[in-house]
């Protein structure tokens, strides 16, 4: 089964985690209409479920009728509202209580914190639980084979391709990294079969990196898409897609959160692709490490003879401070 197939039928993937089934949800709300995405909405907000509601009374609070309903599920891919209602039910069981907390502008410092890193915490369980497997292995699979390899994000996502890029690089897999439309443009049009793009974008709507990504494919070379959702345009221009779907959270919006996760699939990414070859990445990683280690090493000695102590008449010993000599130089 394809991720996309899995992502569609969540009762026929064999695995019931309950943090799965919001997250499930907002990967699927761009494939439907603006009606359905307005009742799958409502029932993602916890306080909707609480009494568990029969169809009739969500269709009576929605104001549109019962078959609607229904249509909505089938739509996630359920078979009737109530598979759907008992996995929502499961999910808001299983969540923490400062989740749905609102960050205020009065909240103190460590409130904060709590429901900072408890977005972030969800996000990443969420994730977790609908991570396609299969998908990551293929990345990975396409990605150490490569001949050339490419990463294009614009925005934060470009952010992102930046640091996978730099993670990738200290076990000995090159990687370029692009962030202009015209450049990444002009990258794809030079790949070939055998070369891969990465193409990190959290709506999927980008127009420059979808562009990217079909310049790719139509020059042979395979797509790897990290988005937020399973039904967006760069996804359907992708030949492996994982999924990294984020509630929005107010001040923080969606990017933050699933930025995060996003990382946290890269990480796993890197890992995968190390463990193909474990001795050659063990022996790039330890090479790469020495020479940065070497490098610091000379820059901090160099470092300290442009900071030696100059001599100053007005000072009672002739000498200058170090510090004052580094304040003048930073005032220069």
């Amino acid at each position: 089964m394809t991720n996309r197939e899995r992502a569609g039928h969540p009762k026929d993937s064999g695995i019931r985690d309950p943090m799965a089934a919001a997250a499930h949800i907002r990967m699927l709300l761009p494939a439907l209409s603006q009606g359905e995405q307005n009742v799958a909405l409502w029932l993602l907000e916890r306080g909707n479920l609480t009494n568990s509601p029969k169809i009739g009374e969500v269709a009576a609070a929605l104001g549109i009728s019962e078959a609607m309903v229904v249509k909505v599920a089938r739509r996630l891919g359920y078979g009737g509202f109530k598979e759907l209602r008992a996995d929502l039910l499961a999910y808001y069981a299983n969540l923490r209580v400062e989740i749905d907390e609102e960050l205020r502008r009065e909240d103190s410092i460590p409130q904060i914190v709590r429901k900072v890193f408890a977005t972030e915490r969800s996000a990443l369980e969420e994730v977790e639980s609908i991570l396609d497997i299969d998908a990551i292995a293929e990345a990975a699979r396409i990605f150490i084979r490569a001949r050339h390899r490419d990463l294009y994000g614009v925005g934060g996502s470009a952010t992102v391709c930046a640091d996978a890029s730099h993670k990738f690089l200290r076990i000995g897999i090159r990687s370029s990294v692009f962030s202009d439309a015209h450049l990444i443009a002009m990258s794809a049009s030079l790949l070939e079969e055998g070369d891969a793009a990465l193409v990190v974008s959290h709506s999927g709507e980008s127009k420059d990196v979808i562009l990217g990504a079909e310049v790719a494919r139509a020059s042979g070379a395979k797509v790897i898409t990290i988005t937020n959702s399973i039904a967006s345009t760069l996804a359907r221009n992708s030949d492996v897609v994982l999924c990294a779907p984020a509630k929005e959270a107010p001040l923080m919006g969606q990017n933050a959160a699933a930025r995060i996760a996003q990382l946290a699939i890269l990480d796993t990414m890197f890992i995968c692709l190390a463990r193909e070859d474990y001795e050659t990445a063990e022996r790039n990683l330890n090479k790469v490490l020495t020479s940065v280690a070497v490098y610091s090493t000379n820059d901090r000695g160099r470092t300290e003879r442009r900071g030696t102590p100059r001599a100053d008449k007005n000072s009672p010993d002739g000498v200058q401070p170090a510090k004052e000599t580094a304040r003048k130089r930073v005032e220069l």
